[in-house]
């Protein structure tokens, strides 16, 4: 039988990463590691800061708003895919990639993990380093190599892109 989230008798635990809200409606404890859903808001402005690659692939449903999903093909080039509400984007575990919330407004998203595991040890880490006071950029790099998490280098067009 299918495992239900208990959101209908308890709220989903709410986790912030940066500037970024989530909700935990399934974690990766009720399906033994093989997934992890997770509902994402990123305010203006918000989302990963720099492109970066992890083992599990991420399904990612934009809900409400716009978000810019910059992603590695299979040549190592770097795609801007823009997604509004009701795209779905898959992006393939090992592949370099970040999301962008570039619009003026809060932007909500509903994202799948597989597997889900090690990825929710490193929201929840993150979330706690960041509750505990400021963070510095060799914490955060740290924390990513510790759960499996290599940051690859700016989004290319921002400005820190265009630098190097």
């Amino acid at each position: 039988m299918p495992r239900r989230s208990s959101r209908a008798t308890e709220p989903a635990e709410r986790i912030m990463v940066g500037s970024d809200e989530m909700m935990l409606p399934v974690t990766s404890d009720a399906t033994r590691g093989s997934l992890l859903a997770a509902e994402v808001r990123l305010p203006a402005g918000g989302g990963p800061p720099a492109m970066h690659r992890h083992d599990p692939e991420e399904i990612y449903r934009v809900e409400r708003g716009a978000l810019a999903i910059y992603l590695e093909d299979e040549s190592g080039d770097v795609q801007r895919i823009p997604s509004l509400a009701g795209d779905v984007v898959h992006i393939p575990g090992g592949r370099a990639h970040t999301i962008r919330n570039e619009s003026d407004a809060a932007a909500d998203a509903y994202v799948v993990f597989s597997p889900g595991a090690e990825i929710e040890r490193f929201f929840r880490s993150a979330g706690a380093l960041a509750a505990a006071g400021p963070v510095g950029v060799d914490d955060v790099l740290a924390l990513a190599q510790r759960h499996g998490i290599q940051f690859t280098g700016p989004v290319p067009g921002t400005a820190a892109g265009r630098a190097g």
